[in-house]
């Protein structure tokens, strides 16, 4: 009896560390997808007003077409996927490799994600590219710099001429897949500029090359910011699911000890009762 009350409340000390560990990785997940929402409006902010420049450049009937909705033009199309970095986020990488389907073509994939990379890996599928997902906010700026790099060269070498960003939104509590066309530029939801085009020192298709560049690079920023908040979203519902199953087990298992415990008590009482009934015979 006492042997098997030590195995249970070692079992019971073992769950507690184990929930303490679940506890601090939801609360390091919680401190990244907040400081990421919290430097999308940032990224949004600094798109737009290079949108709007790029229009002002353009001049008011230039920009006006460049925002009509564009019909995708055929081309050799590239993916760029924002997996997972980590586990314990779910099926977060799952959902994201399943999305893509056919289209998933080791010449002109572009994935993000050392998670991602092991499942795609084992579903038979080498990307062109790959890196990591930094572990913090500051690191994404960097990132995005390595993947227009990757992607340039790509261009380059007539490989892609049209380019997706695949990425995880978090929406009231729910994941989703979040497919943009990041170039050619797509200016149909950004804001029409007032007046009429400004003065420049530089040649227009200069300067809406160089503002391009700039808009593309804050977009691959923008699509790293919502697939970073979102694999730590994930992360804190896989925990907090966690949590609870450990929450659970420890119940059952402090309820199994008050009642081994009894059950030792009520033995013991026996063995006292017992043994006092057989002095008093023998006397």
């Amino acid at each position: 009896m006492t042997e098997r009350l030590a195995d249970i409340s070692a079992r019971i000390d073992g769950i507690r560390q184990l929930g303490a560990v679940v506890n601090a990785m939801k609360g390091i997940a919680a401190a990244r997808a907040h400081a990421a929402r919290a430097q999308l409006a940032a990224v949004d902010s600094y798109a737009t007003t290079l949108a709007t420049a790029m229009a002002s450049a353009l001049g008011p009937e230039a920009a006006t077409a460049a925002r009509e909705p564009s019909k995708p033009e055929p081309g050799k199309l590239g993916l760029l996927v924002f997996c997972a970095e980590q586990g314990f986020a779910g099926a977060f990488s799952e959902r994201m490799l399943d999305s893509i389907g056919s289209q998933l073509t080791p010449e002109t994939l572009f994935l993000i994600g050392t998670r991602g990379l092991t499942l795609a890996t084992a579903r038979g599928i080498e990307p062109v590219w790959n890196a990591a997902m930094p572990s913090h906010t500051p690191g994404l700026p960097k990132l995005a710099d390595e993947i227009t790099k990757a992607i340039y060269r790509q261009v380059d070498m007539n490989r892609i001429e049209r380019l997706d960003v695949l990425y995880t939104g978090w929406h009231s509590g729910r994941p989703s897949v979040i497919r943009k066309t990041l170039f050619p530029i797509d200016l149909s939801d950004q804001p029409s500029s007032i007046g009429e085009r400004p003065l420049t020192q530089l040649p227009v298709a200069s300067l809406i090359d160089s503002l391009g560049m700039d808009y593309f690079h804050a977009l691959v920023c923008k699509a790293a910011l919502h697939a970073f908040s979102a694999e730590n979203e994930a992360r804190m519902e896989a925990m907090s699911a966690a949590g609870s199953q450990i929450a659970s087990e420890l119940e059952t298992f402090q309820a199994t000890l008050r009642r081994v415990r009894q059950e030792a008590i009520t033995a013991e009482i026996i063995e006292l009762g017992t043994g006092v009934a057989s002095a008093s015979t023998k006397t």
